[in-house]
């Protein structure tokens, strides 16, 4: 019987590592190797990617980054900055045997851990030393979406339906955007991440996106006359959308640009065949979980596994901490975030 050959992935493989992605029914937008080469190319940070292969056939995948910041960040995550990037596989020992492969590339590494963020609740972490946490307080919310953009308005309760009209008769209008939108988009992206207290990503990882992904990365705009005032981008693979950012500006929250900006991709997500659409992470009972619910999402389980890695700190002085800086990011002017916030941002996986 033929060995499983487990080895790093590079330009040559793309087409034949996209494709097993596209043939595996876990299948993300993340994890094709458009994310590589998006991550290498906008931040620097190098990607390890472990193809294994039997007959000459491929078997397995598991996408790898390394994140590293001399005396303070050595990880290998799969995947950083999306919600999920684990192994696809054909069956138990391949994923058993890439697990191996990725423990010994990050001893060669001298990695401080491991993180594998999946969807499988009981994950073979065989090759995985130490101890190895399991973060499960997140889910994933799904939509399958049906076979018409008729039978998705109809699946829309009459609340939501009310929504999305009051926000049209409000003067809001959708429009598709190019690259050349992209200043735009990062207005508005830009603005709502120093409103939440959090560090921007760079445009360049934008950009980035729009050109490795192609037509699988699309940004959608949201107008209130000639000014934009909310943004999204959504990544597709196979039969599947996902949506790793949406943001709209506060000030005009009450015109409910979200619900153009949604109901947009979700009729387009319909009217080009995908079956399924992925609002990205929540908390449960928090207010984007409850925002997702209402088109119909479901909720499916992370679960994130990180080794060499304990959660024995306080976790109540870390949140004290968190508001705090979050509060102080909050008063920065925006010109003052996106010039320090990238050079933050690239170095936290989240």
């Amino acid at each position: 019987m033929a060995e499983v050959n487990i080895t790093q992935a590079g330009p040559k493989d793309k087409e034949k590592w996209d494709a097993y992605v596209e043939s595996h029914p876990d299948v993300s937008p993340y994890h094709l190797f458009a994310w590589k080469d998006t991550v290498e190319q906008a931040y620097g940070h190098k990607g390890y990617y472990l193809i294994a292969e039997k007959n000459n056939s491929v078997c397995g995948i598991l996408p790898a980054i390394h994140m590293k910041l001399p005396f303070l960040l050595n990880q290998l995550v799969s995947l950083p900055y999306c919600d999920i990037g684990d192994i696809l596989a054909n069956n138990d020992e391949t994923k058993k045997e890439l697990l191996i492969s990725i423990n010994s590339l990050a001893d060669h590494l001298k990695c401080k851990s491991v993180e594998i963020r999946g969807q499988q609740p009981e994950f073979d972490i065989a090759g995985l030393k130490q101890s190895t946490d399991i973060n499960a307080n997140k889910v994933r919310m799904l939509f399958d979406l049906p076979e018409t953009a008729d039978a998705l308005w109809g699946s829309f309760r009459s609340k939501l339906r009310s929504q999305i009209r009051k926000a049209e008769k409000n003067g809001l209008v959708f429009s598709w955007g190019e690259e050349k939108a992209l200043d735009a988009f990062y207005k508005v992206f830009s603005q709502n991440m120093r409103d939440l207290g959090s560090p921007v990503h760079a445009q360049g990882l934008l950009k980035a996106v729009l050109q490795n992904y192609g037509d699988r990365a699309k940004i959608g705009l949201v107008y209130m006359q000639n000014k934009v005032v909310g943004v999204g981008l959504i990544l597709s693979a196979a039969n599947k959308i996902s949506i790793p950012w949406a943001s709209t500006l506060r000030e005009f929250n009450r015109l409910g640009p979200n619900m153009i900006l949604y109901w947009n991709f979700l009729k387009y997500s319909v009217d080009h065949g995908f079956k399924q659409f992925d609002f990205g992470r929540s908390t449960p009972g928090e207010g984007t979980y409850k925002f997702k619910q209402q088109w119909g999402a479901a909720p499916k389980p992370l679960y994130w596994y990180n080794s060499l890695q304990s959660n024995n700190g306080n976790q109540a002085s870390g949140s004290k901490k968190m508001a705090i800086v979050t509060g102080l990011w909050q008063k920065l002017p925006v010109s003052a975030a996106n010039f320090i916030g990238p050079n933050i941002r690239k170095y936290i996986s989240l």
